[in-house]
């Protein structure tokens, strides 16, 4: 569950950006001032930070720029005003990721929300991971139908795989299963079940963005 910290000195703007972001699954984490958001940046991971322009204490763009030094990747929303959106823009040269208007549509700040994690989560992808190999593993249509299948079950058994993909040839099924173990895609458990590496997760979402990028 992605965590998201939402930070607003304007409780009633807060709560309603986190009841949406909480009804969408995200786990939420509310803050009322940049301080606050500060100390809670220094005791936990988060994979997105939202907060809004104009607060007390700690401007918008001075938040900005303090997670910045702390954290030059964390992913980064803007709400801001629409009349003053041109600030929310000089934001974003500073390394903001988006931003969104307020008052918001639901739509469009989920759309937003959504289209930050992946490209973040590509960008991870893109840093962390060797993309040639990744690739290369992933270039046989079988190798990503199984992964598909094991994300979709949580886990499988070597025969129930084999069924969910009509493959009579044992010799062949564990030959790719081999190759997405030593890739780090897959791993078994003690009770021989085949489950997601957190690589193999990682590596479906980048795969998924990659083909939404190339669709559009």
């Amino acid at each position: 569950m992605p965590e998201v910290m939402v930070v607003d000195d304007d409780q009633d703007l807060r709560e309603s950006v986190a009841e949406v972001l909480g009804g969408a699954g995200f786990s939420v984490t509310r803050a009322s001032r940049g301080e606050e958001a500060l100390e809670y940046l220094a005791r936990q991971n988060f994979d997105l930070v939202l907060f809004d322009m104009v607060m007390s204490g700690l401007s918008g763009l001075e938040l900005l720029g303090r997670i910045r030094d702390k954290a030059p990747r964390m992913p980064v929303i803007i709400i801001t005003a629409f009349a003053s959106v041109e600030n929310a823009v000089a934001a974003m040269r500073h390394g903001a990721s988006d931003y969104v208007t307020k008052p918001f549509r639901i739509d469009g700040l989920l759309a937003s929300v959504g289209r930050v994690l992946e490209e973040a989560r590509f960008e991870s992808c893109r840093t962390s991971l060797d993309l040639n190999t990744v690739l290369s593993c992933l270039a046989n249509p079988l190798r990503r139908e199984i992964l598909a299948h094991v994300e979709q079950e949580g886990a499988l058994r070597f025969m129930d795989l084999c069924r969910k993909l009509q493959l009579d040839d044992h010799t062949r099924m564990n030959f790719h299963l081999k190759i997405l173990k030593e890739a780090g895609f897959l791993h078994q458990d003690e009770n021989k079940l085949y489950l997601l590496t957190s690589q193999g997760s990682q590596i479906l979402g980048c795969v998924r963005f990659l083909m939404k990028k190339l669709a559009n």
